[in-house]
């Protein structure tokens, strides 16, 4: 199962945070942090804006002390978008990974009810909801 699938999955709803913990945790340093780039890169092509930030943050369950979440609050979201996904501790890595799936999820949405209402080609609108017997998600193939 590809990257971006998951990611979606995980935004969209259709697979639990937990299992997207779970495959996150499972990633090297190095494709936690492709990871995250990539999260950055879909929050920007879905029009995150400023004002997603403290929802993003309640979304994933995040103190508003935790640096992801002071960051996303501070300034211009597009610049603080990449200082998230630059965080190297691992427990910095996972919050981000929590509070940039809660962000693609909130400026998706408005972007399918803004844009998509009517029908859309986006491959990502189309995913079926996930088998719910998977208890994992596999790493292979994820890139």
């Amino acid at each position: 199962m590809g990257r971006d699938v998951i990611l979606n999955e995980l935004a969209q709803g259709l697979r639990p945070m937990p299992q997207g913990i779970e495959w996150f945790d499972s990633l090297g340093p190095e494709e936690q942090s492709e990871v995250l780039l990539f999260l950055r890169h879909h929050c920007v092509q879905a029009r995150a804006v400023d004002e997603d930030g403290p929802e993003s943050i309640r979304r994933a369950g995040l103190r508003p002390t935790h640096t992801p979440a002071v960051l996303i609050t501070r300034g211009r979201i597009d610049q603080q978008l990449g200082k998230i996904a630059a965080l190297t501790p691992v427990d910095e890595r996972r919050k981000a990974f929590r509070l940039l799936i809660a962000l693609l999820a909130i400026a998706d949405a408005r972007r399918r009810e803004r844009f998509c209402s009517g029908g859309c080609g986006h491959w990502w609108h189309q995913l079926p909801a996930a088998d719910p017997s998977a208890c994992s998600i596999k790493s292979e193939g994820t890139s």
